[in-house]
């Protein structure tokens, strides 16, 4: 009996999920031996032709890490939704946008200017900027445009199950992959990690406060931490209360407070708002002066709260932002009326 194919694919990432694969060490070898790897070109000589010829439906799941933000990822996100039975948003980047939906805060023009003319270590006095086509000596060669917003995998194809986390860890992954290849499958559209609040495995949670009042928000590169009080009681902004479970708490057990890769649970529709409203009302001020003070101890409120879900999120992007078609040669842009759930390229 043929073994099932499967596909690992990487779009904009750090690549830190195609290195939680290989970090399941000796257990990778049993996943080769359950599965034909058809699709794998971070690891091996791979080419999208060789998934082009694939009937539809001959890959029974395939790992996509990764936000979209070029033409190219978008073309392979349809690509591997076509041939997947199954598709899988691999990471925070793939389910939530990750760090690269940061950029959402700024237009894609704002972006390339400071990156290729205005940027501290950039020299390009003709202010050059990469085009989608060059001609040079009878050959073309061609770009993918860059997308006006970064969006997660499931706001361009429908996605079947999620793995969390920056990167998931092995033993996440391993248990995803023994339950999808088991055929024991919960409902479409599940996160496959706890669906708890990181607090509940967090080895400070004893000290965890009842009620907190916060005169002042510290840095942890700033402070010296006690490693076994709740970063919380210690002014210390700590996502854990509206992040997911799943990770085991690595980053408290290193004496850092969860920044929340692995997203939020089933009964928050934003983490980032969920953490602001919560500890904006804890904050312990009688006048403006004193709000002023302590909040200036979150100097990147964004970067703070949703440093992986900002595509995701009730916010998405500035609504200042040009967007429109027209600043976007041969693209089309989704008309005004377009709903919240189908954002512009």
């Amino acid at each position: 009996m043929p073994k099932p194919k499967v596909g690992f694919y990487w779009c904009a990432s750090c690549g830190g999920c195609e290195e939680a694969i290989v970090d399941l060490a000796e257990d990778l070898l049993g996943v080769a031996e359950a599965v034909d790897i058809v699709f794998w070109p971070c690891a091996m000589d791979f080419k999208r032709a060789g998934v082009e010829a694939l009937s539809d439906g001959d890959l029974l799941v395939t790992f996509l890490n990764g936000a979209i933000r070029s033409a190219e990822q978008e073309e392979m996100a349809h690509l591997l939704r076509r041939k997947s039975q199954l598709l899988v948003a691999y990471g925070a980047c793939a389910q939530l946008g990750g760090i690269p939906g940061l950029a959402n805060q700024f237009s894609r023009d704002t972006m390339m200017k400071f990156y290729f003319e205005d940027g501290p270590s950039t020299v390009n006095e003709a202010r050059i900027h990469p085009r989608l086509e060059c001609v040079d000596g009878g050959h073309t060669v061609t770009l993918p445009e860059l997308r006006h917003v970064v969006r997660a995998l499931d706001q361009v194809v429908p996605v079947d199950y999620y793995i969390p986390g920056c990167p998931p860890t092995p033993k996440v992954t391993k248990t995803a992959i023994g339950a999808l290849l088991a055929g024991e499958l919960p409902p479409k559209g599940t996160v496959l990690a706890p669906d708890t609040a990181l607090c509940d495995q967090c080895p400070r949670k004893a000290s965890k406060p009842t009620h907190v009042s916060f005169t002042a928000f510290r840095r942890p590169h700033l402070t010296s931490l006690d490693p076994e009080l709740c970063f919380l009681a210690q002014g210390i902004v700590c996502m854990g209360p509206g992040t997911r479970a799943g990770c085991d708490a690595v980053c408290p057990d290193g004496n850092m407070p969860c920044s929340g890769c692995f997203g939020p649970t089933s009964r928050v529709r934003d983490q980032g708002a969920k953490m602001l409203s919560s500890l904006a009302a804890n904050v312990d001020a009688r006048t403006d002066q004193e709000i002023d003070r302590i909040l200036d101890g979150l100097p990147d409120p964004v970067g703070t709260f949703y440093r992986y879900g900002l595509a995701k999120s009730l916010l998405r992007r500035r609504a200042d932002l040009d967007l429109t078609s027209a600043s976007i040669p041969g693209s089309a842009a989704a008309p005004p009326s377009a709903p919240a759930d189908s954002p512009t390229r």
